[in-house]
C-alpha cells in the first residue's frame, strides 16, 4: 500500500495486477476501507486500484464536513497520479455516489460503472441530519451498522467480526465527514444523463439499499444490466463472493474490458 501525496492530503492506495491489464477502480462505502475488497482481488484479471477514502483507513482525516465534490476529486486525482483512464469504476454503497459523480464529470476516465448496494441518493436530508447528530454525540452504533450491512444474524457470519473491525477502525471525523457529503447528495438528474455501460449488482437480502431501490437506479441509465445476487447482503462481495465475482467478471468480458 502507498500513501499518495496530493495537494492537500495523503490518500492510501494500492495498485495491483499486470501493468498492461485494463484498469478497475474499487471504491468502498461509509465507515469501511480498501480491505473490503481483499477476498475479491484474487478473482480479478485487471489493473486494480483500491483506495481508502479521506477519513477512512490509512488516509488522512481532514476536519469534517466533507463535500461530495472533494471526494470525487480525490479519486480523479488518484487516477491521474497512476495514469489510469478508460477505467471501469466499481462503487459499493455510498461509494457509488462518488462513481456516479466521477462518470458525469470525467467520461474520459470512466468507461463503465458497476454499482452495488447503491442509489442516486440515500434517504432525505432530515434523516441524515438526525444521524449526523447521533454520530457527533455518540459515534457510530457498530452493532446497528453491522446489521444494516450484513443482516440481523451478522454475528453468525464468517465476515461479521471482520466488518465490525473495519467499522471500528474508522475515525469519528471520517464518519461525520463522509456522512455530511452523503446527506445532501442527489445524483438523480445527472445520473439520468449518462450513457455508458453499467452493471447494478444487488444483493437479494440487502436491507440497507433494498433491491427495488437498486432496480430504480438501473432503470435510470439506458442499457444498464441489473443482476440480483441470491443470498447477497449489502456487502455481497463478502457474503456471496463467488456469485459477485462471476457477475463482475462476466460484465467485464461482455463489454470487452478483459
Amino acid at each position: 500500500m502507498t500513501l499518495v501525496w496530493l495537494d492537500d492530503l495523503r490518500l492510501n492506495a494500492e495498485l495491483t495486477g499486470p501493468a498492461t491489464a485494463p484498469p478497475l477502480i474499487l471504491i468502498h462505502g461509509l465507515g469501511l476501507d480498501l480491505r473490503l475488497w481483499d477476498a475479491l482481488l484474487p478473482r480479478l484479471r485487471t489493473r486494480t486500484l483500491r483506495l481508502d477514502l479521506r477519513g477512512h483507513g490509512a488516509s488522512d482525516t481532514p476536519a469534517p464536513p466533507y463535500a461530495m465534490g472533494a471526494m470525487i476529486r480525490d479519486v480523479e486525482r488518484l487516477m491521474t497520479h497512476f495514469a489510469l483512464k478508460d477505467a471501469v469504476v466499481l462503487g459499493a454503497g455510498e461509494g457509488g455516489l462518488i462513481v456516479q459523480g466521477l462518470a458525469v464529470k470525467r467520461l474520459d476516465l470512466v468507461r463503465a460503472m458497476v454499482l452495488t448496494g447503491s442509489a442516486t441518493r440515500f434517504a432525505n436530508p432530515s434523516v441524515w441530519q438526525a444521524r449526523l447528530s447521533r454520530l457527533r454525540d455518540h459515534g457510530p452504533d457498530l452493532d446497528a451498522e453491522c446489521a444494516a450491512l450484513l443482516g440481523p444474524r451478522w454475528r453468525d457470519l464468517p465476515d461479521g467480526t471482520t466488518v465490525r473491525s473495519l467499522l471500528g477502525h474508522t475515525r469519528p471525523e471520517g464518519w461525520t465527514g463522509f456522512a455530511s457529503a452523503v446527506a445532501t447528495a442527489d445524483f438523480y438528474q445527472t445520473t439520468a444523463t449518462l450513457q455508458l455501460p453499467t452493471l447494478v449488482l444487488a444483493g437479494a437480502d440487502d436491507r440497507k439499499t433494498p433491491p427495488d431501490v437498486q432496480r430504480e437506479l438501473a432503470d435510470l441509465v439506458a442499457g444498464t444490466s441489473f443482476q440480483l445476487i441470491r443470498g447477497g447482503t449489502h456487502l455481497a462481495m463478502l457474503t456471496q463472493l463467488d456469485r459477485f465475482a462471476e457477475a463482475l467478471n462476466g460484465f467485464l468480458a461482455r463489454i470487452g474490458h478483459v
